[in-house]
């Protein structure tokens, strides 16, 4: 599913995003690092019509503008932006890691402005390890040879790939990610506890970024307020399990405010666990 690619001004920088369109209601969608906008193009298709994804490209990533820094408050206020600039007011924010610390802090600070969350397996305590950032493979002659180069974490980067001067690499920097991973990782947990919107927390079992317990402890922190799903999967669940992913999503947005069982579903085996 194309969508229609948009951009706007905030501080002089250009931020980019992808309007995968349709009569649907909007919900916004922000990936998680080494990943843009474009890698939410299933997940849009899963939920239209009922949905009209709207994808940002974050600060550093996809086509949007490199930044001075990649701090907290700078996704915060990036999406206090990118949702000025939708002016549709109250909208469900979903993001995976990164993106996923970025909607739950967001709704936190400006709650006004989120209508319900999803938060795909990040937690309220992030630890990123940096390795598969450093080992990341320099300029490539062809496309194929950098998916080579990546071997098994090619199908979740294969978004970011780009032609460059020098040969095929990402639409992000390497050095600026780890800038970004570096301020991610930290105890968050005062911006959890301070979310009053319905959430749906999703998770997955073989996930190198969040144990089962400690997504438990997330819910526990909010009875009522977080439903949580549970597959059999790694970090990047709508990756791993595509279809039981847009299900979780589509049948929370339905009805946020239902009072949910939190479940544990078989979904697919694990592919990857790559850090985001």
């Amino acid at each position: 599913m194309a969508g229609v690619r948009h951009s706007f001004l905030h501080r002089g920088r250009r931020l980019s995003y992808l309007d995968f369109g349709g009569p649907g209601r909007p919900v916004v969608a922000l990936h998680g690092h080494y990943n843009e906008a474009a890698v939410f193009a299933p997940l849009a298709a899963a939920l239209s019509p009922g949905r009209r994804v709207l994808a940002l490209d974050q600060r550093g990533h996809g086509e949007s503008d490199r930044a001075a820094s990649y701090g907290r408050d700078d996704y915060v206020e990036d999406l206090a932006a990118f949702h000025d600039h939708l002016g549709l007011g109250p909208l469900p924010v979903l993001g995976h890691s990164l993106g996923g610390v970025n909607a739950y802090q967001f709704a936190a600070r400006h709650p006004e402005r989120v209508a319900a969350l999803v938060v795909e397996d990040i937690g309220a305590v992030v630890d990123v390890d940096t390795a598969f950032t450093r080992r990341l493979p320099g300029p490539q002659p062809t496309r194929e040879s950098l998916a080579e180069a990546l071997g098994a974490a090619a199908p979740y980067l294969e978004c970011s790939f780009r032609l460059r001067h020098h040969g095929w690499g990402f639409s992000f920097d390497a050095d600026d990610t780890l800038a970004s991973q570096q301020a991610l990782t930290g105890d968050h947990w005062a911006d959890w506890t301070a979310l009053t919107c319905p959430t749906l927390l999703v998770h997955g079992t073989h996930s190198d970024e969040i144990t089962p317990e400690h997504a438990r402890e997330m819910q526990a922190r909010h009875p009522g307020l977080v439903h949580r799903v549970e597959l059999a999967t790694g970090h990047v669940v709508h990756h791993d399990a595509p279809d039981d992913f847009a299900n979780a999503v589509r049948a929370f947005l339905a009805d946020p405010l239902a009072v949910a069982p939190s479940r544990s579903t078989a979904g697919r085996s694990d592919r990857g666990g790559r850090r985001r």
